[in-house]
């Protein structure tokens, strides 16, 4: 009933006596053709985030700050559920590897389950984020502007998260392209819903921060929605039937999925509350601050969308090679991704490093008086940024690697101790004791992500060494 191609190395060798080089050359090739459609996937996604920046920018620096401190509270709570429900990709990939189709029907509804119950409690959060932002000592009135966006941006969290849940079944078949299509028209769906609300054109009314939030919403249901459509009307994925008695509980997976995948969640919270939290020292030091690390955070954001891309195509490749049981393909499957995604960071540290006034000119006005303070520091901070481009593509790719394997607990303790443990301990250190500012919660940043990347990598180079056949999974 269901056939899916897979790499087989054993068969592959069989027939024709591949040499190491060739295998090497057709699991490169394998991992960019699916990639491409996964980097360009989330380059769009953050397209739509970087569009919404800069039309805040647009209102001001005041509205600017304060939408960075909306979606300080919100993204770090997406990328929480984001992170559980990726968990759908290695597991659906192991199954696949297995021709285990049943259990990839079975991940896929108990995902959608999963998801529900975690975007209903952190909906709550978000409602309630100016609390948060007065409760770590933001100013009153920037806070009160942020509750507009938080307010409306909070029905925008569930359907963003099933979204991924779709996004993962079919990348796991390595079907990725009909994520990018809609992610492409979402982008301009949602410069044209913010040009209307939040500047007041189209007829629309001029709701300025809120307007950002309702269109995010508007825009992920429609995504969502899309997927769905596609997935059940394809010839090939509606054949699961992922929707048929779909309140039928399934305790046994959905146990399976929060196992694996709430340390999945742990770690990316990390990683992103390690930016929330510079944000808020940002906020500590002053406005201008603030603003300069919205716009450098933002443009590191659109580079780090490569690996990410990378690293989402290595999960499903490392977890076909697992669900086949060839200790050798595992390895492959990682290291060629981690070549693949440092490649492209040295290229994007050089643009920060050569290019840096350039890209804040894409932000800000840059012969605008009012606006010098906030460009040096930008420019300052993507100096810095050039700096820990290769760490942040080898942490991503590394820990997604060991994702593929299952293998989730131990990153996630990795990441706690590097990016709060180093990350965040030194960017307070170096800024305020130290008196290094802004400069100081980016070098903190820079160490964090270097002990997260060496730790990862050297974990999967051990377990791409020493697991045995059989030895696949923890």
């Amino acid at each position: 009933m269901f056939r899916l191609l897979v790499p087989n190395a054993a068969a592959e060798i069989a027939a024709g006596a591949p040499t190491a080089a060739m295998l090497w050359r057709r699991e490169i090739a394998a991992t960019l053709r699916l990639s491409a459609p996964l980097v360009f996937t989330q380059l769009a996604m953050i397209g739509i985030n970087t569009t919404d920046i800069v039309m805040m920018g647009w209102l001001g620096p005041t509205d600017l700050a304060a939408g960075a401190l909306g979606m300080n509270i919100f993204m770090p709570l997406y990328l929480f559920g984001m992170g559980i429900a990726t968990v759908v990709a290695p597991m659906t990939a192991q199954a696949l590897g297995g021709r285990d189709y049943r259990g990839v029907r079975r991940t896929v509804r108990q995902g959608f389950w999963l998801i529900l119950l975690f975007a209903m409690l952190f909906s709550l959060v978000i409602w309630n984020g100016r609390w948060i932002l007065l409760l770590v000592g933001q100013m009153p009135e920037v806070a009160l502007r942020a509750d507009d966006y938080l307010k409306a941006v909070t029905w925008a969290l569930l359907p963003m998260l099933w979204f991924v849940v779709l996004r993962c079944f079919v990348t796991a078949h390595s079907r990725p392209r009909s994520v990018l299509v809609i992610t492409l028209l979402a982008v301009g769906a949602n410069a044209l819903g913010n040009y209307g609300l939040m500047f007041g054109n189209l007829g629309l009314p001029r709701w300025e921060l809120t307007g950002a939030g309702v269109t995010s919403s508007v825009v992920s249901w429609l995504m969502f929605l899309a997927m769905l459509g596609f997935v059940l009307r394809d010839r090939r994925f509606k054949r699961y039937a992922i929707l048929v008695r779909f309140w039928r509980p399934d305790w046994a997976r959905f146990r399976e999925l929060f196992r694996i995948g709430f340390p999945i969640g742990l770690t990316i919270l990390a990683e992103t509350s390690l930016f929330s939290g510079a944000a808020f020292l940002m906020g500590l030091i002053s406005t201008e601050a603030l603003a300069a690390h919205a716009i450098a955070l933002q443009c590191a954001a659109v580079a780090f969308m490569v690996p990410l891309g990378v690293s989402q195509a290595a999960v499903v490749r490392v977890g076909l090679a697992a669900g086949l049981r060839d200790p050798a393909a595992v390895g492959r499957a990682g290291w060629a991704s981690m070549l693949v995604g440092t490649l492209f960071m040295v290229a994007s540290a050089l643009v920060f490093w050569f290019a840096g006034r350039q890209l804040v000119g894409l932000f800000l006005d840059l012969d605008l008086a009012a606006n010098a303070s906030v460009v040096r520091l930008a420019v300052s901070f993507l100096v810095i940024a050039a700096l820990f481009q290769l760490v942040d593509g080898a942490q991503v790719i590394g820990i997604s690697a060991l994702r593929g394997l299952k293998d989730t607990k131990v990153p996630m303790w990795l990441a706690l101790t590097g990016y709060w443990g180093v990350g965040f301990l030194t960017s307070a250190v170096l800024a305020f004791p130290l008196g290094l500012e802004g400069e100081g919660v980016w070098i903190g940043l820079a160490a964090g992500l270097a002990f997260v990347a060496l730790t990862a990598v050297w974990r999967f180079h051990r377990r791409a060494d020493l697991l045995p056949n059989g030895g696949l999974a923890p």
